[in-house]
């Protein structure tokens, strides 16, 4: 079993902004990324009444990514989702070096 530290946050705050949710819920955004962790492998959770579980978590420097990771952010592409995050990050610099967690998850199959 992977071992992981000890969350920073509630799985609760991992998506939030309604757009976003909204992707979720579509299928379109299934990761997450921040700078602690949320939630873990198997957690489940809800977004706006629908069900969600984790299914990964892991570490990746800003400078991976990809456009295909902007995309599963659900955004069209990287420069798109550097832009957006940047503005939302009032000071925040772009730096390929530092380490994020990656949160994947799907929709919860009944």
């Amino acid at each position: 079993m992977e071992t992981y530290p000890k969350k920073t946050c509630s799985i609760d705050r991992l998506v939030t902004h309604p757009k976003l949710v909204a992707a979720a819920k579509a299928g379109i955004k299934t990761q997450q990324r921040r700078d602690g962790v949320y939630g873990w492998p198997g957690e489940e959770f809800e977004l706006d009444g629908m069900a969600f579980v984790m299914a990964d978590l892991i570490r990746q420097r800003l400078g991976d990514m990809t456009d295909e990771d902007a995309r599963a952010e659900g955004y069209p592409h990287l420069d798109m989702y550097k832009d957006i995050i940047l503005k939302m990050h009032a000071g925040m610099t772009w730096n390929p070096e530092s380490l994020v967690w990656v949160h994947t998850f799907a929709a919860k199959m009944e």
